[in-house]
């Protein structure tokens, strides 16, 4: 349908948003870190340089990437972590084995879908009152699916891109308001893809990489604009990483492909995203923003 005349007239009469960049002052939310105290050895520094402090939400929270992330944040001495999945049915030994290698962390298990603004706005108040605070974000939730694109319905492209960018933003949104209204700032990571540099080769995944690449341009804009409340938003790009979602026999040739394609010549495990994670979520990570870190093996060389 064609714009009206009045919305196209209104159009040189509207005045443009402004983003509020911070000063970078003591006083702001973007300061300079604290130095070190003087009293540590240094090895205390090295631990206090990588420790991570505080809450974390992690959503699709029941999944090999983001149960291996969370142990590792748990092990640099995060103290509360809330968990988002749709079930989390199918890995409560992971998470049985959280709460017993971690018994003075709190862990809260909440049912979300991620595609819903409303419910992801009641988990993240639901974690806030169990955990007492809001102060990282890791965006593990996501779908991926292998179609040609002249064979893709509108449903299946929907779904992805509900799931993978906007399920991320909503999740971003509503942590985002509550760190600001925390006035401690925090971190936002989303999980991106290789998919989001250049092609997946051999299968078709039209709609799986324009929903990865559409979070590094969202990872930018949220870093630009959220800074000045204290907020780092950055981006993880992981290749192809051997876990059930690579499995199978089905995908055997296509295993083959990917490690022949890769200068290190193998899949990637999921323990070797912890150290990037850990980075953006510790001290370590303080003037990190708005970056993307391509965890590949080299994959994106060629």
């Amino acid at each position: 349908m064609p714009e009206s005349t009045n919305d196209r007239a209104s159009l040189t009469s509207r005045t443009l948003p402004q983003m509020k960049l911070s000063d970078g002052s003591t006083s702001s939310m973007t300061g300079p870190p604290l130095p070190m105290p003087h009293y540590l050895t240094a090895e205390g520094r090295a631990i206090k340089r990588f420790a991570v402090e505080g809450n974390a939400i992690l959503t699709g929270g029941a999944g090999t990437l983001a149960l291996v992330n969370a142990r590792a944040l748990l092990e640099h001495g995060l103290t509360g972590l809330g968990l988002f999945d749709l079930d989390h049915t199918h890995a409560g030994p992971d998470i049985q084995s959280l709460k017993q290698d971690f018994p003075h962390a709190e862990i809260v298990l909440v049912q979300v879908d991620v595609t819903s603004a409303t419910e992801l706005e009641r988990a993240v108040e639901t974690a806030y009152n169990a955990l007492g605070s809001i102060d990282h974000l890791l965006c593990f939730a996501g779908v991926v699916g292998c179609t040609h694109a002249l064979d893709m319905t509108p449903t299946e492209w929907s779904r992805t891109l509900n799931i993978n960018t906007t399920g991320a933003f909503f999740a971003a949104q509503a942590v985002a308001r509550q760190m600001k209204d925390q006035e401690t700032g925090g971190t936002i990571l989303f999980t991106a893809s290789i998919s989001a540099h250049r092609t997946n080769f051999p299968q078709p995944q039209a709609a799986y990489n324009a929903s990865k690449a559409a979070l590094i341009s969202l990872k930018s804009s949220l870093a630009a604009e959220w800074a000045v409340h204290g907020i780092r938003v950055n981006s993880l790009s992981p290749g192809y990483m051997d876990t059930i979602l690579n499995a199978g026999e089905g995908v055997g040739e296509a295993r083959r492909v990917w490690a022949e394609r890769n200068p290190m010549g193998r899949m990637g495990m999921p323990e070797e995203l912890t150290g990037v994670v850990v980075l953006l979520c510790s001290a370590a990570g303080s003037y990190i923003t708005g970056a993307d870190f391509v965890v590949d093996g080299g994959q994106t060389c060629f």
